[in-house]
């Protein structure tokens, strides 16, 4: 076995060996079709939002008790009707809760007709999933003083939620002090929540703001897929930490929550929320000196709740105070999270699931982000990216290349020093070592290019799994969502007959391919056919085997990253062949594939199966 067969066996063995191991361990998993999104009882979903800030015993500081005391969801509450460009839904004003949003420029699949992805939904739907924000008392006020996540506001100003048109609520306790909350919303999907309280007794008194976001239940379209994190995810003081559902059930039981929580303090920038695979809801407290992070969980309740603190204020007598929060509550966009980055959101655009290979990950969807707006076609823009990625790496492609085809050129020489050697393995590699220094090859050259496409495969693949520009992009025809496999079969004879493919997440997906995933096998075998198939039994049957085990298991893989590793493949063959080419060396391609399909003499087959001769024998 030769060196340079050893090196490509070693880079493409490693190669499958990750993608096998990735592909086995994490498939992408099936919808779970058997799970209850019934929403608990009302005494036990309603009991989650009784459990807010409250006083220490003193009134000196906020703290934070646990009931499940069940209170009674205002059913019958007005609403008010949320209207922009991009968003729509309605405010509750049983709380002043923010629990019904929708996504206009979003649907739930590429089929016409298909509904408006929804954000947020009130108690009592599936998957409840809302923004509240209220007072917790201190001193001088009771419990009853400071309005409860079911108190019926009243609307003051305003009549739609627009983004030209805020809306003021206000609630009056009865015992001097008016709550206000003013409700405003960009042309994005940021909501600015400004709370207050006014004073009109005579006696001072201490609340403490807060905002926080509740989820009923693991939301039922989870994928717990290792590329993927979904969950809660929080910065503070510029660290990001992302927490999965089951370690937030998991945490240590905290005293001053009352429940299992996982609670940051002294936070003096940051946000703290939860995100799916497009879409996130995050508090973001602004104008404060520092408050407190923290991620809750009310077992009996099932109920999840992401949580800001802000500092206790101190209202005087006749006084103001207000404090200024905001809602991000929409798709993880790219340039809309940048743009609030860059407004004072510290590190927002890590909300974003970037991955291990952040370093790459992130200039990667960058610089596709911006082909795909100069193009218009985001499988054209992959091409191109392609294109790009294999133009940086060509210098050491070419040093690659050289080597292979100098590997090629010494293959007499080699043949030469294995007869001198014989059974000596340590003189044979004593003298294979001389002749690659006086020759100046690098045997181990061919496989770094190799190698170093297995980080960009993976970040390559985080974009376009994760990032949502990717979601329902098209390319032509048939493949109209580069984040989802080839929707095209041998079944239907790539969509020739109507009959529909099989489902992505089946084995009959797996097995009755599409056109991508063959034109993948097809590449790779090209590419291979570069170079005489290898003398050695063994390297002979994983070569001959490998582009057609890549082809049926990366059927099921995003056809956008399909879309790449035929570019890949495509590029990588011509610059091999034309760099082979201009050192002399010129590849017998089609012979290399008419050799695959020779059938062996029957007289060599014949030899192959004779007994050989006994020594001394006739």
């Amino acid at each position: 076995m030769d060196d340079q067969n050893k090196n490509l066996i070693l880079a493409t063995a490693l190669s499958f060996i990750v993608i096998l191991v990735w592909f086995v361990l994490f498939p992408p998993v099936e919808p779970d079709t058997a799970l209850d999104v019934t929403p608990p009882p009302a005494s036990s979903a309603q009991s989650g939002d009784a459990i807010v800030p409250a006083p220490a015993s003193d009134g000196s500081t906020i703290t934070a008790t646990s009931s499940d005391d069940a209170t009674t969801e205002t059913v019958d509450a007005p609403r008010i009707d949320i209207d922009t460009d991009r968003i729509s839904g309605s405010i509750s004003l049983a709380g002043g809760r923010i629990d019904d949003l929708r996504l206009k420029d979003y649907r739930d699949t590429i089929e016409p007709g298909s509904d408006i992805v929804t954000m947020l939904a009130p108690v009592g739907s599936p998957d409840a999933y809302y923004a509240l924000h209220g007072w917790a008392p201190g001193s001088g006020l009771g419990a009853d003083a400071v309005p409860t996540p079911n108190t019926l506001w009243q609307l003051v100003e305003g009549e739609t939620l627009s983004t030209d048109s805020p809306i003021t609520l206000e609630w009056d306790n009865g015992a001097g002090q008016i709550f206000r909350r003013t409700i405003g919303v960009d042309d994005n999907y940021m909501f600015n929540i400004t709370q207050s309280v006014t004073n009109t007794s005579d006696a001072p008194v201490r609340a403490a703001p807060y905002g926080m976001i509740t989820r009923h239940g693991i939301p039922a379209d989870t994928r717990n897929f290792f590329i993927l994190h979904e969950g809660a995810v929080a910065m503070a003081n510029g660290e990001l930490a992302e927490t999965d559902w089951d370690d937030i059930q998991d945490a240590d039981f905290d005293a001053e929550w009352g429940r299992p929580a996982v609670v940051t303090n002294d936070v003096t920038q940051g946000w703290v929320g939860f995100t799916d695979h497009f879409w996130q809801a995050i508090l973001i407290p602004t104008g404060v000196s520092s408050f407190e992070q923290a991620l809750t969980y009310a077992p009996r309740a099932d109920v999840f709740r992401a949580v800001t603190r802000l500092p206790t204020q101190d209202i005087a007598p006749g006084a103001t105070v207000s404090v200024d929060t905001q809602l991000f509550a929409g798709a993880k966009e790219w340039e809309a999270i940048r743009a609030y980055q860059d407004e004072g959101a510290q590190n927002f655009i890590d909300s974003i699931d970037w991955g291990w290979f952040f370093f790459l990950t992130k200039p990667i969807f960058w610089l596709l982000h911006e082909m795909n707006k100069l193009i218009g076609n985001m499988g054209v823009s992959i091409i191109g990216l392609t294109l790009i990625i294999k133009a940086i790496l060509l210098p050491l492609a070419y040093k690659s290349y050289v080597s292979m085809a100098k590997m090629k050129e010494l293959q007499p020489q080699m043949e030469k020093l294995k007869e001198n050697a014989g059974d000596d393995k340590q003189k044979l590699q004593k003298g294979m070592m001389e002749l690659y220094k006086k020759e100046k090859v690098n045997p181990a050259a061919g496989c770094l290019p190799i190698l170093l496409q297995i980080p960009i495969f993976f970040s390559l693949y985080k974009v376009i799994f994760v990032t949502i520009e990717l979601r329902h992009a098209p390319f032509f025809g048939p493949f109209q969502d580069l984040s989802a496999p080839d929707p095209t079969s041998i079944l239907n004879l790539f969509g020739l007959l109507p009959i529909d493919a099989p489902d992505p997440t089946s084995v009959m997906a797996l097995i009755f391919i599409g056109v991508l995933p063959i034109l993948l096998g097809i590449s790779m075998f090209l590419q291979q056919k570069l170079n005489p198939a290898p003398t050695d039994p063994t390297q002979k049957m994983i070569f001959a085997w490998m582009p057609w085990v890549f082809m049926f298991m990366l059927g099921g893989f995003a056809s956008g990253l399909v879309v790449y590793w035929i570019a890949n493949n495509t590029i990588t063959f011509t610059q091999q062949y034309l760099i082979m080419r201009s050192q002399g060396y010129k590849p017998d391609l089609m012979g290399n594939i008419k050799s695959t399909f020779k059938k062996k003499p029957a007289e060599d087959a014949a030899n192959s199966t004779k007994a050989p001769k006994k020594k001394g024998g006739k």
